[in-house]
């Protein structure tokens, strides 16, 4: 245990985010995504919801600049224009944490899926909420 990290953040989580580079895309999932069929390596965070681990996540890995929408969200199927409360809410738990607005980029379903194969992890949350899924660009640390 480490002092100043939520205990949700696992050694494993903790270590994927430390290795990651300025660039490098982590999907958040929730727990009815295919994760390992899609990921390279894969964290569980067993018992988390997707919003409770944005507060750990988030508190820790800087979100993109560079880029015009560094978080991706899985388009609902059959509707692409619903914004489930799930998604509001972990959007804006990172806009708090990086005090500015951040665009996302609404991902149709398979479109999502090809990105995270690409992606340097994925963690799997337990959250029972449909469309719990994202892909967060990693920015660098400032100052």
């Amino acid at each position: 245990m480490l002092k100043g990290i939520d205990p949700i953040v696992s050694p494993e989580l903790l270590s994927v985010i430390a290795r990651m580079g300025h660039g490098d895309v982590l999907a958040v999932v929730d727990r009815n995504f295919p994760a390992h069929a899609h990921g390279r390596e894969v964290v569980a965070a067993h018992g988390v919801g997707t919003t409770r681990l944005a507060e750990a996540l988030f508190a820790l890995l800087p979100v993109d600049t560079f880029i015009a929408r560094p978080i991706a969200r899985m388009q609902v199927v059959d509707d692409p224009d619903a914004y489930p409360e799930v998604q509001r809410e972990f959007t804006a738990l990172a806009e708090a944490a990086e005090e500015r607005a951040i665009e996302v980029e609404p991902v149709e379903r398979f479109a999502f899926y090809a990105r995270t194969r690409a992606a340097f992890a994925v963690v799997q949350t337990s959250e029972a909420r449909a469309y719990g899924c994202f892909l967060v660009t990693k920015g660098v640390v400032t100052g």
